[in-house]
């Protein structure tokens, strides 16, 4: 009867196949995609890739300079109230705020040279008593209208 079954088992094992056989079904060739899109899809890509380009062109290019720093506080509406003042006395000047934990801190300004910024901390101190320091810093840099030079200058 043990005999049986194995013969049996052994039987319907072998009809059974786990996969099919490949030799004799057609090749496919793998390495090829088939992508069917709308070619309109190619213009939004280029007309957006423009509109990047131009919106960032002339916007904030850096440099080495130097910031006034304002104040270092873990009081976030200190920070605030010491930018708000930097906007009320001083309105041409730039103010920073960020939160590097725990402190927040405020810098002021975007000076290449280090007689402005002194300038600027000289009239700085009377508004912020506990003293106002001159950093360096990474700077934004407007580019000059003048200065034919640039790589990316339209034509």
């Amino acid at each position: 009867m043990k005999l049986f079954f194995t013969i049996a088992a052994f039987a319907f094992s072998i009809a059974c196949f786990a996969q099919q056989d490949t030799a004799w079904v057609a090749p496919v060739d793998s390495n090829t995609v088939i992508v069917n899109k709308d070619p309109r899809i190619d213009l939004l890509v280029k007309k957006q890739a423009y509109i990047n380009d131009i919106t960032s062109r002339g916007n904030k290019r850096t440099d080495k300079g130097f910031r006034l720093m304002i104040i270092s506080t873990n009081n976030r509406d200190e920070a605030l109230a010491a930018k708000t003042k930097v906007y009320t006395f001083f309105p041409d000047l730039k103010a920073y705020m960020w939160y590097q934990s725990p402190y927040f801190r405020v810098k002021a300004g975007n000076f290449k040279d280090l007689k402005d910024a002194e300038a600027y901390q000289r009239r700085l101190n009377t508004y912020f008593p506990k003293g106002v320091f001159i950093m360096k810093d990474v700077i934004e840099v407007k580019p000059s209208k003048n200065n034919g030079s640039d790589d990316d200058s339209q034509p």
